[in-house]
């Protein structure tokens, strides 16, 4: 059985209230995001120009984008915009005084091949 482990990535404390900080975990770049009460995290690429949502300021469990304004809700990943299109979401915790975050690794893209005809 594979199970994605949690892993840690920060103290609390570390991310203040309202905003977040990227970590590199199982080879993605992920957002962790403290909104007072709890922690959340998304990918952390935004997929309109791949600025760091990390960065971002957090409004009501939406992070906006820095770049271009785009706003994603850290409950499902959501684009507020138009729903259909999403980042990933990963599950968070917190043992003792130490988040941790459970991300799979991240997908092999496979290019189509190239013919020179």
């Amino acid at each position: 059985m594979n199970e994605t482990p949690f892993v840690p990535v920060a103290k609390t404390g570390e991310i203040p209230r309202g905003e977040g900080r990227t970590f590199e975990v199982a080879g993605r770049l992920v957002a962790v995001f403290f909104d007072g009460t709890g922690y959340s995290a998304i990918d952390d690429l935004c997929p309109h120009m791949g600025a760091s949502l990390g960065s971002g300021p957090l409004c009501d469990g939406v992070v906006t984008c820095p770049w271009h304004a785009w706003r994603f809700r850290l409950s499902d990943g959501a684009w507020c915009d138009n729903p259909k299109l999403r980042v990933d979401v990963f599950q968070t915790r917190v043992v003792g005084d130490t988040i941790e975050v459970c991300v799979p690794p991240a997908r092999a893209v496979e290019l189509p091949s190239r013919h020179d005809d």
